[in-house]
């Protein structure tokens, strides 16, 4: 046991931190912040043909103007779902149907809006550091394993934990920027 595998525990950790920061940003686009954006319907899911899909399954997403998005329906029949699940995803959104065409009008973000939608990026964040600290503790159990089977020494262990509390140090504060950026995108009028 040596520095290989510590490498290869960081790596490990590097990518499930990672992943863990990535559906954050996910979530993330999921908010709207006043303005149009594709990733505003990223969580809709419309019921068709007998199962739940992403919209981006059946339709195409574009963004005509700062305060429209439009979805492009591929198939006819499946217009008034897309309209549906738009309206019932709880994202405030009134969408209107023309013929293939799903236009959807982005609202102004009132104060009381604005202030939920900062606590729903708070919530996401608070996930993504419990992920990341989730991680940390399953490299720390690693560590910890590894001792008492006697493969690596006390300081050693001790220098791989220092190694992964940086790692987790490292990603809180990305966690922590992601969420400043997003409440700044958010509060912006």
């Amino acid at each position: 046991m040596a520095t290989a595998d510590l490498e290869s525990l960081k790596q490990d950790l590097t990518r499930r931190m990672d992943g863990a920061l990535e559906t954050l940003r996910r979530e993330f686009a999921g908010l709207r912040a006043g303005r149009a954006h594709p990733g505003l319907l990223e969580p809709v899911r419309v019921h068709a043909y007998g199962s739940e899909m992403p919209l981006n399954q059946v339709g195409t997403v574009g963004v005509p103007e700062p305060r429209m998005l439009t979805v492009q329906v591929w198939d006819k029949s499946m217009v008034s779902a897309v309209e549906k699940a738009i309206r019932e995803a709880g994202l405030g959104l009134n969408p209107a149907t023309d013929g293939m065409l799903v236009r959807v009008p982005i609202p102004q973000l009132t104060t009381e809006r604005r202030t939920e939608l900062a606590k729903m990026a708070h919530k996401y964040a608070e996930g993504a550091k419990v992920a990341v600290r989730s991680v940390r503790r399953d490299g720390m159990e690693q560590i910890k394993t590894h001792e008492k089977k006697h493969e690596i020494g006390e300081d050693l262990a001790k220098d791989w934990s220092d190694a992964v509390q940086k790692l987790t140090d490292q990603f809180i504060k990305k966690v922590d920027g992601a969420l400043a950026d997003k409440e700044k995108d958010i509060r912006q009028v």
